[in-house]
């Protein structure tokens, strides 16, 4: 049997909601998980006779982005119909953008698990506005809600240049935390914030001969989990069935697919159109949208350093690890909180496990950010100072973020006090307490003092009850040591 290798191929398209305050083009309300058709208007519902009117902080919010993954930036921009009939979609064009986009050619850097750093190159990022959404589970009929027509949607295509379920992934994560770095969505999937549509087909070689398995592009994706799986089954798809059909057979044109994620696997839905059968035409409605230099710089101005070299820079400049920045990095207010307390002297290691160990499962807990929880990067400090000095344990550490959540007004140390969680290291008090238990078990002092194999568990049980003593006060450091000389 001859050799026979190959290569996945994948480009993706990312849907991205723009969090404005009303939709592209016109002063509806952008809300999620209110009641179904509240929030509609003449123009979104595609009346006769109405006019849109383009929000100019979409457009400003999509520029934003598009600087944030390299992109050129025109100075002349138009919009298109995109005509095609679906219920979702009243008017029966979408307004969208077609051969002047308004950004191209740009490129993202995403995290490899080597440690490396792959560069995924961007084709475009164009401004539309989302249709409406299907509902078929409330009967034996359809139901549709226009709430989400008319939505400002950023559509970002890349380049085919990933070639694993594990780059597009990364891809899509780090894609995330640069809509949330930027505050221009809030990427939250479950509200379908965000959207994916990988383009997927193989390069196979045979005997020395390179075949192309036809594009299989798969629709509406919204989570992490289904675009990585999908991704990988597609793959065995088509590899099976290029093995099954063999080379001589026609293998059928770029087709559309779904998501089966209880099956897991990928449904045929439709034979992919072509930008042809959409009859794409300038919009008569909207002026196109020219960008001056200084509309543009003063976008430029709000860009902010993006997580990905944000994290770089916390591995380099505060010898953290790659996980520790990572997680550090994954929220923007965490990362500039770690830093501002950083700033104010507090060491870095430390400061890292105190938020992310206690302050990010406390908000984890309650559904907010590390920042939303009140806490300051002066307590940061104050916490890391202490832990230093060893006036708290790092047992107690986790009691005292909690409680400083709860009492804000108050100082950790405060709070400490209060809670008997001050740690003692009085070499006086600790040394009395020592004697004590050395008094009181004689045959745990003699297995330490022998050397044999009860040794290292007995030096852990004075240890344990010198500590049961002071109530968990005295530091464990000095009593290891004060035992160590006693028992010498």
């Amino acid at each position: 049997m001859s050799d026979l290798q190959y290569r996945t191929i994948v480009g993706l398209e990312i849907h991205v909601h723009l969090a404005t305050r009303t939709k592209m083009f016109c002063g509806c309300e952008m809300a999620y998980g209110v009641r179904p058709n509240s929030r509609v208007c003449p123009v979104c519902m595609g009346m006769p006779g109405v006019l849109p009117v383009m929000n100019k902080q979409a457009f400003e919010y999509a520029v934003l982005t598009a600087l944030a993954l390299n992109c050129s930036i025109p100075s002349f921009t138009k919009w298109d119909r995109k005509s095609y009939y679906y219920p979702d979609l009243p008017k029966n064009y979408q307004i969208s953008q077609y051969d002047l986009p308004m950004s191209e050619n740009g490129f993202i850097d995403i995290p490899l698990e080597s440690g490396q750093v792959k560069r995924i190159g961007i084709i475009r990022a164009h401004l539309e506005e989302d249709a409406g959404k299907n509902t078929h589970t409330l009967g034996n009929f359809s139901a549709v809600d226009l709430n989400r027509t008319g939505s400002p949607l950023l559509e970002i295509v890349t380049e085919p240049d990933m070639s694993s379920p594990d780059e597009v992934r990364a891809l899509a994560v780090e894609l995330q935390r640069i809509v949330r770095y930027l505050g221009v969505s809030e990427g939250d999937m479950q509200k379908g914030h965000m959207r994916f549509e990988p383009n997927i087909n193989l390069a196979i070689t045979k005997d020395g001969q390179e075949y192309r398995t036809p594009i299989a592009e798969i629709k509406n994706l919204n989570s992490f989990r289904a675009l990585e799986r999908s991704v990988a089954y597609e793959t065995a798809r088509q590899l099976d069935e290029f093995t099954d059909r063999g080379i001589t057979m026609q293998m059928g044109n770029k087709s559309t697919r779904g998501w089966d994620d209880d099956n897991q696997c990928t449904v045929l839905q439709r034979e992919k159109e072509e930008a042809h059968d959409y009859r794409y035409f300038p919009d008569p409605d909207l002026v196109p949208v020219e960008m001056d230099d200084e509309w543009l710089s003063r976008i430029r101005a709000d860009l902010c350093e993006m997580p990905i070299q944000k994290q770089n820079r916390f591995v380099s400049e505060f010898a953290l690890s790659e996980y520790d920045a990572g997680v550090l990095t994954q929220i923007r207010s965490t990362a500039e909180l770690f830093e501002q307390a950083v700033a104010l002297g507090a060491d870095p290691k430390k400061a890292c496990n105190i938020i992310t160990q206690n302050f990010q499962k406390i908000a984890n807990e309650k559904g907010c950010t590390v920042c939303e929880l009140g806490i300051t990067p002066e307590k940061i400090v104050e916490m890391t100072n202490m832990v230093t000095i060893g006036q708290i344990s790092s047992t107690s550490v986790s009691s005292i973020a909690v409680l400083s959540v709860a009492n804000l007004s108050k100082t950790l140390r405060e709070i400490a006090v209060e809670h008997n969680l001050i740690q003692t290291s009085d070499a006086g008090e600790i040394e009395a307490l020592v004697d004590q238990v050395i008094a009181d078990n004689p045959a745990a002092v003699e297995d330490v003092t022998s050397g044999g194999k009860k040794s290292k568990k007995a030096r852990g049980f004075l240890l344990g009850q010198v500590m049961q003593r002071s109530k968990g006060q005295a530091n464990p450091k000095i009593v290891a040591q004060i035992l160590a000389k006693k028992l010498s």
